[in-house]
């Protein structure tokens, strides 16, 4: 799977983005998918996942009640709807597929990876 990250930008705090993530070269069907992130000077984090229908997701602490994760079968697309961004929202945002039926919280539970896109929250 090949996937292409973007929507990344600079906006000050308490401001929107969306982030999208296109997944192309095989089924999107068949996997989960998984938005990360990594801060300047620290390790890669789980943000938000979703199953592969769709129908369970799942959100750090950090982000839950502000960011939303969906999915677009039609166009194999994944996106994190991102609300209320604050300063300690940024970071290189990564998007990520997992062959399986649930939904993975861990860098390592994923196969494929898309390059980062920045996302700057200014106070």
């Amino acid at each position: 799977v090949q996937l292409q990250a973007s929507g990344g930008g600079l906006v000050q705090a308490g401001a929107s983005l969306r982030l999208s993530c296109a997944a192309s070269g095989r089924t999107f069907s068949n996997y989960a998918m998984g938005w990360f992130r990594q801060g300047p000077g620290k390790e890669r984090e789980f943000v938000a996942a979703i199953s592969r229908s769709g129908g369970r997701t799942s959100y750090s602490d950090s982000v839950k009640g502000r960011f939303t994760i969906s999915r677009d079968s039609a166009k194999n697309t994944v996106y994190l709807e991102m609300n209320n961004l604050k300063p300690e929202d940024t970071a290189d945002y990564y998007c990520a597929a997992a062959l399986g039926t649930s939904y993975y919280l861990t860098t390592e539970r994923y196969d494929y990876w898309g390059q980062g896109t920045l996302v700057t929250v200014s106070s």
